[in-house]
């Protein structure tokens, strides 16, 4: 997953980079409220989830919360505090926050957590997609395009839903790899290259379109 990160406690900001990057996610930084919120509605931006600290030096973290969600921003956000009152944490919630972690914390049980609530919210958590024609029930795993469905192998499924829940949008090659093949390090360079090219064909003639972006990675669009 793509993650915004705001923290303004180098250590810390370091110590979560380094897990995020140890279980395969991709951290983008950011030190102050007023850079997370240039990142977070910036056009194209596509984090699957962020974690926020409250105590910022410039805005604080209640405020960039409530002015993402006034825009309309619908990706989960955890909520990073060294406060422990309970109207701190019930506010956090009340204003958009999916979840709440008082510090000190275990860094991977953080990363469990942001990638719970990215589960129950975001683009990997709701029960069905739709692109063009393509209509999909990650709940019932199955995938139809008008009357037809598509018979699918497990990995030609795994890149289906990773390009479905993202459509129109580009998933880079190595984040594709790592959703597919979740228990390998170094899958062959030709594995992916195989089960993108079967799912392609399958999803021909009347189905959305799968593009290879060379040497960037692949696109599905209606």
């Amino acid at each position: 997953m793509k993650i915004l990160v705001v923290e303004d406690d180098p250590p810390l900001r370091r110590s979560l980079t380094a897990t995020l990057e140890s279980e395969g996610h991709q951290p983008v930084c950011a030190e102050t409220g007023e850079t997370a919120l240039a990142l977070a509605l910036a056009a194209g931006a596509d984090f699957d989830a962020v974690i926020l600290d409250i105590g910022l030096p410039d805005i604080d973290g209640f405020e960039i919360l409530s002015r993402l969600r006034r825009e309309g921003f619908p990706t989960p956000i955890v909520m990073l505090t060294a406060r422990d009152a309970v109207r701190d944490r019930i506010a956090g919630l009340d204003m958009g926050a999916d979840d709440y972690v008082l510090k000190p914390f275990d860094p991977f049980e953080l990363v469990a957590r942001v990638r719970a609530v990215a589960r129950r919210k975001g683009g990997y958590a709701a029960r069905t997609a739709h692109v063009g024609a393509l209509a999909c029930d990650w709940e019932a795993g199955s995938a139809w395009i008008g009357d037809r469905r598509l018979d699918l192998r497990p990995r030609e499924w795994a890149v289906l839903k990773a390009l479905a829940t993202r459509s129109g949008r580009v998933v880079e090659r190595d984040r594709l790899a790592a959703e597919v093949f979740p228990d390998e390090d170094s899958p062959s360079p030709n594995a992916l290259d195989i089960h993108v090219g079967r799912l392609r064909r399958k999803l021909t003639p009347d189905g959305p379109r799968l593009s290879t972006l060379r040497g960037v990675g692949y696109r599905l669009d209606p």
